[in-house]
């Protein structure tokens, strides 16, 4: 397990830096979303499980050549039927650095659950409040207020899609639907889920540049997510004066351009989001070929092995 260690922290450090950069500057996830969505999901998953991993076998090297046999061994030491003499002072560390960093991913996963729950149960009390039920649409409300306002909350059978008074005033029929179709493919998709496991990744490794990029990366792709399932209903100029409108707060005079510009490696959030908006504009104005099918077939593929190969380093060593 020894070499196992410093393979699997050489992983970790790939998918920590290099990778997850390159990724989100590059230019073809805007022609395969979901793809790339699930490319996003297994670097996340292969760099954490490659960080414990790594100091996991560099502490239990001395006991066992795979994981099982490794913490067979650890349980007798603990059972004090094995001599304790086995582990050095810097196995002891390893092992005590996986444990706490396992611990605190999951901790602060179920802390960011438990903040995001809250604040949706806080913001659906005060939109009893300040809202009405919309009287030709199911499971939308109405807020009173002139800014251009669309969103979803989720909450399973209780998640409602939040559109405001001036909005309405805005929109065709046309571009309204558009904007239903976009908010509601939110909800059936579970963007929300995805949103929290980047966001409880970002507050567990805030000194982690990357995890703020691959939050901004996951959260362009949804967008471009829905606008696809709304491109399905309406044309796409009508989705683009949509956009621009929900986007600036303001009708759209004459012909639109989007121009993507370059941004800070890491931009504040409302640049990420006004970035964020000129680039699902230009995606919709200038639509690109879809991604080749070996190519989608490739990026897959390459999630699996993500996943597969730190996974059969920790536990079974030999194999590779």
């Amino acid at each position: 397990m020894f070499w196992a260690s410093y393979c699997l922290a050489a992983l970790a450090l790939v998918l920590a830096w290099p990778v997850p950069i390159a990724l989100s500057r590059a230019k073809w996830p805007a022609r395969a979303p979901f793809t790339a969505m699930v490319l996003w999901q297994a670097i996340a998953l292969a760099g954490g499980l490659s960080m414990i991993g790594a100091m996991l076998t560099w502490g239990l090297e001395p006991i066992g050549d795979n994981l099982i046999s490794a913490l067979g061994g650890l349980w007798n030491i603990l059972l004090a039927r094995a001599p304790a003499t086995t582990l050095g002072l810097v196995h002891v560390f390893a092992l005590s650095a996986a444990l706490l960093l396992s611990a605190h991913l999951i901790f602060t996963l179920l802390l960011t659950y438990y903040r995001i729950r809250r604040g949706r149960n806080r913001h659906r009390d005060m939109l009893t409040l300040l809202s009405s039920p919309s009287a030709t649409r199911p499971a939308t409300v109405v807020i009173n207020h002139p800014t251009p306002v669309a969103y979803c909350l989720p909450g399973g059978a209780r998640s409602v899609t939040v559109l405001s008074d001036g909005l309405l005033e805005m929109l065709s029929d046309e571009e309204l639907s558009a904007v239903l179709i976009h908010e509601k493919a939110h909800l059936s998709q579970h963007h929300h889920l995805l949103l929290w496991a980047f966001a409880a990744w970002r507050a567990a490794l805030p000194w982690l540049p990357t995890s703020q990029l691959a939050q901004q990366s996951v959260n362009e792709l949804i967008e471009m997510l829905a606008d696809d399932e709304a491109l399905r209903a309406v044309p796409p100029e009508t989705l683009v004066r949509a956009v621009a409108i929900v986007g600036t707060g303001a009708q759209p005079e004459g012909r639109l351009h989007a121009e993507p510009r370059g941004a800070p490696l890491l931009a504040s959030p409302d640049e990420q989001e006004q970035l964020g908006t000129v680039r699902r504009l230009s995606r919709l104005l200038t639509p690109l070929p879809p991604l080749p099918a070996w190519q989608r077939t490739a990026a897959l593929v390459l999630s699996g092995l993500l996943l597969a190969v730190p996974t059969a380093l920790l536990v079974a060593p030999g194999m590779l």
